[in-house]
């Protein structure tokens, strides 16, 4: 196993391979033969993705499955993910092709579902060994990455046949109690209150910008990219996939977003090669977005304070798993710190909004 961004899969996130094996032939035409060889991904801290690949077909599919523990309310929800997936094909072709679901619980015990796996490259915190990335590569690749948020975001939710999939309007009232309350329900002893932070983006919260197809969890690490120019060719995780805001979705994209210029802490959490010399910087690239959209964000202090604040409520929900020994998976150990850095990067922010 020399892939980075795969593993053996854990004893703890293990399933029977046959029994899917199984249910596939049943389900997949073509799908025969003996039981695929399984890797884990590495790369999610949410659900659980695998690679089957079958030698014999020349046949790789991915499975997607929830975790084990505690939940977050209507979180891992793979019927919803696998139909949000089959609506948006037809309409974003950057969508993975889905093969079929699986919500009969005597197969593994959770629903999960089966797709094709998208060819290419995944760039995560490293680049990987051999490969060099030179600014005016980097430059381009971090403007594929805002272009192409903005063209989901000009997806007709109508014609894919997704307006049920959120509540319309009061999606940033709901998304701020929503997190806010995630937050209470997930904290332990070590980490902050945040009372500060939410009682300030409870106060400041603008009127919802648009109401538009969101992906929500957008990162490099959930781009497909085609190894010789880097196009992006499949978009990945569409978990929190809902009708939302755009800015909010910007907002906690560029959460992630680590700048060569951050400090020590944000570097140490950064997952996708955001520093490098030649990307655009979290204010370059707000610019190019409102560029491409015809959007203003003048508020934009707050949509940054949000997606900092939803992103600690993400790391402390799955460190309250490992917190809770509900999992043993060592890359969760110390996120606790990520959560109480993320708190101090809420009130500098709040404190540069109000001076």
């Amino acid at each position: 196993m020399n892939d980075p961004g795969k593993s053996a899969v854990r004893a703890e996130d293990s399933f029977d391979v046959g029994a899917v094996h199984t249910w596939l032939t049943q389900q997949i035409e073509g799908i025969s033969g003996p039981a695929p060889d399984v890797v884990q991904f590495t790369g999610g801290a949410s659900n659980l993705t695998y690679l089957l690949s079958y030698p014999h077909l020349g046949t790789e599919l991915i499975l997607r499955r929830p975790p084990a523990g505690k939940k977050a309310g209507s979180a891992h929800d793979m019927a919803r993910e696998y139909r949000v997936q089959k609506a948006l094909s037809p309409v974003f072709p950057l969508v993975p092709a889905v093969r079929a679901l699986c919500q009969d619980p005597e197969v593994i015990g959770t629903d999960f579902y089966v797709m094709d796996k998208v060819p290419g490259l995944i760039l995560r915190g490293k680049l990987p060994n051999g490969m060099h990335l030179p600014p005016e590569g980097a430059r381009s690749l971090s403007e594929a990455f805002v272009d192409t948020l903005a063209d989901l975001h000009q997806v007709d939710p109508a014609a894919a046949g997704l307006t049920g999939l959120g509540k319309g309007e009061g999606y940033v009232r709901r998304q701020v109690e929503g997190w806010t309350r995630r937050y209470a329900q997930a904290r332990t002893w070590n980490t902050p209150s945040f009372r500060r932070v939410t009682a300030w983006l409870a106060d400041h919260q603008p009127d919802d910008a648009a109401i538009c197809v969101v992906h929500n969890d957008w990162r490099l690490d959930n781009l497909v990219l085609d190894e010789k120019d880097l196009q992006v060719t499949g978009v990945l995780d569409w978990e929190l996939a809902t009708l939302g805001d755009p800015l909010m979705d910007l907002g906690s994209a560029m959460a992630y977003w680590v700048q060569a210029d951050d400090g020590r802490m944000a570097r140490a959490m950064r997952r996708q090669p955001s520093h490098l010399p030649g990307m655009l910087t979290r204010e370059q690239i707000l610019e190019r977005y409102c560029d491409r959209t015809g959007m203003s964000a003048g508020n934009w202090s707050f949509y940054e304070v949000f997606g900092l604040f939803r992103l600690a409520v993400i790391a402390q929900q799955i460190y309250y798993r490992y917190h809770h020994k509900q999992t043993r998976n060592p890359a969760f150990r110390n996120l606790w710190m990520a959560v109480n850095y993320l708190d101090h990067r809420c009130r500098s922010t709040i404190r540069r909004t109000r001076g």
